[in-house]
């Protein structure tokens, strides 16, 4: 059974709902409820970026003005700027705390799964991997996929630490295991559902723990590509894996996907099998009461330009075409959270004029598609 986290050590309902009452303003639409929680449309990523102290400044003053302006979802991965990135929310959420801000008011979301490094690249990765993790008897060699990939239970539950850690927290509100897929290209399905199973419940002693709170998996490749390709991933059966280790009451919660305009197809291929029936990926996750994320929302700033204007007209005419890129995402029905890498403060004043707007109406948002 889940140990009760302390109550200021990650978010809650009554904490994320608190958070959309300070924005009045906000439009209908932009705070959505998800595993009983208030969500704003939008997120923060923190990907890119250079290693570097003037980027990490930068990053710090773009989460602080991203939660001021009606943001509470923050996105990052422990190899994000080898740390760094989680080192910045870390110091970002004491200035926010300062500032008035409760931690239950704040989703924060890691992954773990790649070699994070320690501030900047190593001169030998192999030393670096033997140090840090063969020799503390976290993972070996045999446990490393591609060079850069682990998912074994210690070595996740040695990244659940680091994070907690970088960023200063006691519960993360959201574990992702990055990239699962990666580990397709080395091993066949049933290795591989078997260093699932094995991760989840190690995951489940972590909520156990009070460490995390829900756990998913992050994904480029896995829930967007049919059936027969290798990197295939079936959410029906990562749920019922969940449910094998964990019960009804798995932390097993949210899923990770990219989704934008050149990369529809999280909302129309129709690749998973939920009961015997065929849905889309954010169909199918509704079904399994699994939240979804989209990630790449503008595709690298790649769709901050060049929106054909009959798009951009459906989608209620956002003043740049980056906005334009974003409401598509939070406008798709299914959808909770567009996730943007946002890493200055003039990139946060812009998107999140959208919390002022309302996702475009289902019945609007499917005239997209019939003019394809």
């Amino acid at each position: 059974m889940q140990k009760e986290a302390k109550s200021n050590s990650r978010a809650t309902a009554e904490g994320t709902r608190n958070f959309a009452g300070r924005f009045p303003a906000a439009a209908r639409g932009h705070f959505r409820e998800a595993q009983g929680l208030t969500l704003s449309s939008i997120g923060i990523g923190t990907y890119l970026g250079n290693w570097d102290e003037a980027t990490d400044e930068n990053y710090k003053t773009a989460i602080v003005k991203y939660v001021n302006s009606g943001g509470n979802v923050i996105d990052t991965a422990a190899n994000y700027r080898f740390q760094r990135s989680e080192r910045n929310i870390g110091a970002a959420l004491e200035t926010l705390f300062k500032e008035g801000f409760k931690r239950e008011e704040i989703f924060v979301a890691s992954k773990g799964g790649y070699l994070p490094f320690d501030g900047e690249p190593p001169s030998d990765v192999r030393q670096y991997f033997e140090e840090n993790f063969v020799k503390k008897g976290i993972a070996g060699f045999d446990d490393l996929v591609g060079g850069s990939h682990c998912m074994t239970p210690a070595y996740l539950a040695s990244q659940i630490d680091q994070s907690l850690e970088n960023m200063r927290l006691e519960t993360l509100d959201l574990f992702y295991i990055h990239n699962p897929e990666s580990q397709l290209g080395s091993i066949d399905k049933y290795t591989f559902e078997a260093r699932l199973a094995k991760a989840f419940e190690k995951l489940e002693d972590a909520r156990a723990a009070g460490k995390i709170n829900f756990y998913g998996v992050a994904t480029w490749n896995g829930f967007r590509v049919p059936p027969e390709d290798p990197a295939y991933h079936s959410l029906e059966r990562f749920a019922n894996i969940a449910r094998q280790v964990g019960g009804e009451a798995n932390g097993f919660r949210f899923i990770q996907l990219p989704y934008n305009l050149a990369m529809p197809e999280a909302y129309l291929l129709k690749n998973q099998a939920v009961q015997g029936k065929v849905y889309a990926p954010v169909e199918a996750a509704e079904k399994l009461g699994i939240t979804v994320m989209c990630s790449a929302s503008i595709l690298q700033g790649k769709l901050a330009h060049s929106i054909p204007f009959h798009i951009r007209e459906i989608l209620g005419s956002p003043t740049t075409d980056a906005m334009t890129s974003i409401q598509f995402v939070r406008s798709t029905p299914g959808v909770t959270t567009a996730l943007v890498g946002m890493s200055r403060a003039l990139h946060v004043e812009e998107n999140m004029r959208l919390a002022q707007t309302e996702p475009v109406a289902a019945g609007d948002f499917a005239l997209l598609f019939e003019r394809q």
